[in-house]
């Protein structure tokens, strides 16, 4: 491979990562904190008036990563493996009418959809069809229409067991209605659980935590609007509450999830912050002992945004958090109630105000680092964590600078630590070579951008250290 393509396979996999970097506070117009914007999908491109939920794919023959984002209409189903380049390979509609809401969930290369809209049931979509789109976007149809139950809020599903459970349906006094989906076009049901009436959320788990008493027993806890319950569900012909626990000012317990220790679960309420006027609020509870869990503490964020959908990934919460858009807290030392705000991406520049607009949903799970944001108002982004790439070493940083950056006029290169500009070049976002110097042998040097676009380039410095500059 000749020079040209090695730097422009660096260039490009510079590039891939950050679209739009967060720099002083903003990607473009959304305000950020040390997370990028890969990539925006608006509604109008998928010709949805409304988002909600979202889940991420990754083909395990291709290692392809997809995003599933619902909306008002149906699911879209959209090829992410170049997240500056996302591309809209189809729908699968609604199966009867359209709906604010919608969930989508993935098991075994399948997805399992189902909606509040009226008799929708569960869909079934086989996603390895998403390989061989010739002519995108198409309009799916689904592999398994599944009508033992009509409208249903949520779906969860247990990836160890092979169960999705439905909540917020008819069946089990809407309570977790079980589904064997191990054979994912020929799912049937051997019960549910209704002692606790209507459950709009749950996350199941085969449990591996600190109370060896339930060691390998599936154990789902339940956020039924004033309480977390926990459930033996091993038997699904005989499913066993364990205990059922409120908390200070409940408003409404809407969705949680565990720690990877399984010693902590992190609650949201949903209405807490209009109607009580706090800050965004999360409730930590301690759950090393699953007969009797108790409060641990509460978190209070740093805006008055209603939160959403929250998940665990290593010891950061991403948090879905309406008008503040997603929040990164570090709970790495939650044992001793210590959690913090190290990030964030809002995708709702317009206010934090305490209302339904925003983001909905947030995935974290991707192997490439790239996270999924469902916005009910804007769509689909695409955003990662900045500075994750392991190029510009400390060497790189402190022998040469640029200023200002980003700019709108000719920035300036210096070099310090007696090192000397020999040569310039500059390549944009398609890796193109835009300007060209060489025989510069000079301590600082004035780049004239007059007829740059704005956007992102990648400075290459004596042929060997390499900065971007974004030009506004």
């Amino acid at each position: 491979m000749n020079k040209n393509l090695l730097l422009f396979a660096f260039l490009f996999s510079i590039f891939s990562y950050s679209q739009t970097p967060c720099v002083n506070g903003f990607a473009g117009n959304y305000p950020c904190k040390d997370y990028d914007l890969q990539s925006h999908v608006s509604l109008a491109q998928f010709g949805s008036s409304s988002g909600n939920d979202s889940w991420g794919w990754v083909d395990s023959t291709t290692n392809k990563e997809y995003a599933l984002m619902c909306t008002n209409d149906g699911v879209h189903f959209i090829d992410i493996s170049n997240p500056t380049n996302p591309v809209i390979l189809g729908k699968l509609p609604t199966a009867t009418f359209n709906s604010t809401w919608r969930d989508v969930k993935v098991y075994k290369d399948h997805a399992f959809i189902v909606s509040e809209a009226s008799n929708h049931g569960m869909q079934v979509f086989d996603l390895t069809k998403l390989r061989n789109v010739s002519n995108p976007p198409v309009t799916f149809t689904a592999d398994k229409h599944y009508t033992e139950f009509g409208k249903a809020h949520n779906i969860v599903i247990n990836e160890d067991s092979g169960f999705a459970y439905i909540v917020g349906s008819a069946k089990s006094a809407a309570g977790p209605y079980f589904i064997n989906i191990q054979d994912p076009k020929n799912p049937t049901s051997p019960g549910g659980f209704s002692g606790d009436g209507y459950t709009h959320d749950a996350q199941v788990v085969t449990y591996n935590g600190p109370d060896t008493d339930y060691t390998g027993k599936e154990i789902l806890i339940a956020c039924n609007e004033d309480t977390i319950t926990i459930v033996d569900v091993s038997n699904k012909t005989n499913p066993i509450q364990i205990a059922r626990l409120s908390y200070p000012n409940v408003k409404y317990s809407h969705q949680g999830w565990f720690t990877e220790d399984k010693k902590y679960f992190i609650l949201g309420d949903e209405l807490d912050e209009q109607r009580l006027g706090h800050k965004t609020r999360s409730i930590v509870f301690d759950l090393t002992n699953l007969d009797v869990p108790v409060v641990h503490t509460e978190y209070l964020g740093t805006n008055n945004a209603i939160d959403h959908n929250g998940y665990v990934k290593g010891n950061t919460f991403y948090l879905a958090s309406y008008t503040a858009g997603v929040r990164m807290i570090d709970i790495a030392d939650i044992a001793n109630k210590n959690l913090s705000e190290i990030g964030f991406f809002d995708t709702y520049p317009s206010n934090d105000n305490a209302s339904f607009n925003g983001v909905w949903n947030v995935y974290p799970y991707l192997p490439s680092g790239n996270i999924i944001v469902s916005d009910s108002n804007s769509g689909l982004f695409i955003i990662k964590k900045s500075n994750s790439l392991s190029i510009n070493s400390e060497e790189l940083r402190s022998s040469f600078s640029i200023s200002p950056n980003p700019t709108i006029g000719n920035p300036v290169i210096n070099a310090s630590n007696k090192n000397t500009i020999k040569s310039i070049q500059v390549f944009n976002l398609l890796g193109k070579e835009v300007f060209s110097k060489e025989n510069i042998n000079q301590s600082q040097y004035i780049l004239e951008i007059g007829d740059f676009a704005k956007g992102l380039y990648l400075v290459k410095i004596n042929n060997a250290f390499s900065k971007k500059f974004i030009v506004r």
